[in-house]
């Protein structure tokens, strides 16, 4: 089995790679996207050998969305995601010095994952219906954010020109306001 540490930040992502021993395999600042995923499991294979199971792959992060987290399950490793307070305990209660940085932090995850990972559960990938829903809420949000900023908009334009429909209608986005204002 191989376990890795990902501490990723907004663009990149550092990598530790231990065996089931503790051995640092390997250490490494992977880019976001993927090109860093492709790095990744070009790593994972060097380390592997000819066992071809994913899921002896386990991958302890602090995240359980986005298309890295995503990338992860697809490939079939099992994938934990820690929470950072977690991670900053495990930090703490392994080493005096406190200092935070990336690369530790992956050391820290590999370990977590290596020797705790009975503690945490990993996260399930989602179903064909799941990502269905999310994609069906994300634009249901997105409609709701474009229609405020736009009453807004207006609202601001109407204070400007006409403040008296801001007096006569209650709710801009309400039937009558948009009938009304329609017809002008």
């Amino acid at each position: 089995m191989l376990f890795v540490g990902d501490d990723w930040a907004e663009a990149h992502h550092d990598i530790e790679v231990v065996d089931e021993q503790g051995r640092v395999r390997a250490r490494r600042r992977l880019p976001e996207g993927v090109a860093g995923v492709a790095v990744l499991h070009g790593l994972v294979a060097d380390y592997l050998g000819d066992v071809d199971e994913p899921e002896q792959v386990v991958v302890g992060i602090e995240t359980d969305r986005g298309p890295w987290v995503q990338a992860l399950i697809a490939a079939g490793y099992v994938v934990y995601a820690i929470n950072p307070l977690q991670v900053a305990r495990y930090r703490e209660r392994h080493g005096t010095a406190g200092a935070k940085s990336d690369p530790g932090d992956a050391h820290v995850l590999a370990e977590l994952v290596r020797l705790d990972r009975g503690h945490h559960r990993p996260v399930a990938g989602d179903s064909v219906v799941a990502e269905h829903v999310k994609v069906a809420a994300r634009a249901h949000q997105t409609m709701i954010w474009t229609r405020q900023r736009s009453v807004n908009t207006l609202r601001s334009m109407l204070r400007e020109f006409y403040p008296a429909a801001l007096v006569a209608f209650e709710d801009l986005a309400g039937r009558d306001a948009l009938a009304v204002l329609a017809a002008a």
